[in-house]
């Protein structure tokens, strides 16, 4: 595989996630990577590459087509219907126009055919992190579904009628809204919305969260907003 000069590392530690069963690729393609300033992690099969995709925060997922446990056209499909948006570049020995139009149908952003020179991959990799911004967060607002929520009025209302929120209530949400696709631990929200460190109990989080729940989603019983990790925490997948 061909190898270009350094480029410079990007000003912000961004995160890559590849999902390959190839040791030699991941290996040369972790070094790379690393080497331009990138956080790199992998998983070697479509299921773990599937959950570790979904629970943790990547800025871009480079996914091979040809795995085992589920193709990659299967962990794509399935990342975007959990509403997981980060930036899909799929690899594959596959050069067949047939190929690349199923990947980019089922929510690819892109398609690298292997082999590959490593410059093109970089700048692939580059290009789709200058699309997203490195700090994607609603300054004024944010809407979902038939609510509306204003930061600088600390409201929010629900088909234009007043939502009532405790403060923390509020901050909470705007928390969700401002890591929206994140996958946040109890003990993140405890830090960052109660303000310290230990509690005797994460279940403080949960009763806030069913509170929210109420308020927000069209039935509370099954959320479609505020989604339950099992094992870790919840996501805001709105």
């Amino acid at each position: 595989m061909a190898t270009a000069e350094p480029t410079p590392s990007p000003a912000i530690s961004r995160r890559v996630l590849i999902i390959e069963d190839e040791p030699g690729l991941v290996l040369t393609l972790t070094d790379r990577l690393k080497a331009e300033g990138y956080t790199v992690a992998s998983a070697a099969d479509g299921r773990s590459g599937l959950e570790r995709a979904t629970r943790e925060r990547w800025d871009v997922i480079l996914l091979d087509v040809m795995l085992p446990g589920a193709s990659g056209f299967d962990v794509c499909r399935d990342l975007r219907q959990r509403g997981v948006t980060t930036p899909i570049i799929m690899l594959t020995a596959r050069g067949q126009v047939v190929d690349k139009v199923v990947g980019l149908k089922l929510g690819a952003d892109d398609y690298v055919t292997k082999p590959f020179e490593m410059a093109e991959l970089l700048a692939r990799v580059e290009a789709h992190l200058r699309r997203v911004p490195a700090t994607p967060h609603p300054t004024e607002g944010y809407a979902f579904g038939d609510v509306r929520v204003d930061f600088r009025k600390a409201e929010a209302t629900r088909d234009g009628q007043p939502i009532e929120l405790s403060a923390r209530e509020f901050q909470l949400l705007r928390y969700f809204l401002e890591h929206r696709g994140a996958t946040l631990t109890r003990e993140e929200l405890l830090n960052e919305v109660w303000g310290y460190n230990s509690m005797p109990s994460t279940r403080t989080v949960d009763v806030h969260v069913a509170w929210l729940r109420q308020k927000i989603e069209p039935n509370s019983r099954h959320p479609q907003f505020i989604l339950t990790v099992h094992g870790m925490g919840y996501k805001f997948a709105g």
